[in-house]
């Protein structure tokens, strides 16, 4: 099993809440500080933080595994023919897991599933996806893979790479300077203009762009300085002014 679980640390949960509900994901746990909500494809955690705090408004990649054990096992015998990737078993502050270490440095935890099947009222057009931003592309590709990935084609021949996860979601690596960092976003197979208008019935400040490769929605970050009536995410580098929902192409 591998499943795309990101994690949203952020101080707004209850900002958050409303876009997400909006895209149609399905909360599914609201434990404190932890949520849990479900795409039709992939899963997304938010993790309450302090206000100003480093992390506020980043995401960290994550994945889910049925068996931890087994899951490093896999990823260290792929790594042994790639020489790529470190795979170990650790104690996180949440319990047991799994760190996966690319060769640029970036690392990000495999936790174990805690729920197989995604919630049914999730809408199935959404999928969560996980960036992985890295000077090295190639060796992020070869990492993904490394830890059971599939490969998806995309229509260009850059150095971006898309792969999904055989129990839901998309991992994506894309070309960045400076050090590696991970980021969030969505994909629609289904009718963008019909999502666009959910959005904007729930009050939602949402905008669309037309890209090469297909349209994509952004809406308002609520952890971004420039949103209205937020505090200033001053001290969290790299924090997007917008959640973008890409098109799906038909040939993904």
């Amino acid at each position: 099993m591998l499943r795309v679980r990101p994690v949203h640390f952020t101080s707004r949960p209850d900002s958050w809440e409303p876009i997400l509900t909006a895209l149609g994901l399905a909360k599914t746990v609201d434990d404190g500080p932890w949520r849990e909500f479900d795409a039709g494809s992939g899963r997304l955690a938010l993790h309450l933080t302090d206000a100003g705090a480093m992390d506020d408004g980043i995401t960290a990649l994550g994945v889910e595994v049925s068996d931890l054990a087994e899951f490093a096992r896999r990823t260290a015998l792929a790594a042994e023919e790639s020489g790529n990737t470190v795979a170990e078993l650790i104690a996180a502050d949440h319990g047991e897991s799994c760190r996966i270490t690319g060769r640029d440095g970036f690392s990000f935890l495999a936790d174990k599933g805690a729920r197989e099947p995604n919630a049914a009222d999730a809408d199935p057009a959404l999928t969560v996806v996980g960036v992985w931003f890295t000077a090295d592309p190639g060796a992020a590709a070869v990492t993904l893979q490394d830890i059971g990935a599939r490969f998806r084609p995309v229509p260009d021949a850059d150095e971006t790479a898309d792969f999904t996860a055989k129990n839901g979601g998309v991992l994506m690596v894309r070309p960045a300077s400076g050090p590696p960092r991970s980021g969030l976003g969505f994909e629609y197979d289904g009718d963008l203009g019909a999502l666009r208008e959910r959005l904007a019935a729930a009050g939602l400040d949402v905008s669309e762009t037309e890209e090469a490769f297909g349209r994509t929605l952004h809406v308002a970050n609520p952890d971004s300085a420039g949103t209205t009536g937020t505090a200033a995410a001053a001290a969290a580098p790299h924090v997007p002014p917008t959640v973008w929902i890409s098109q799906r192409l038909a040939s993904q």
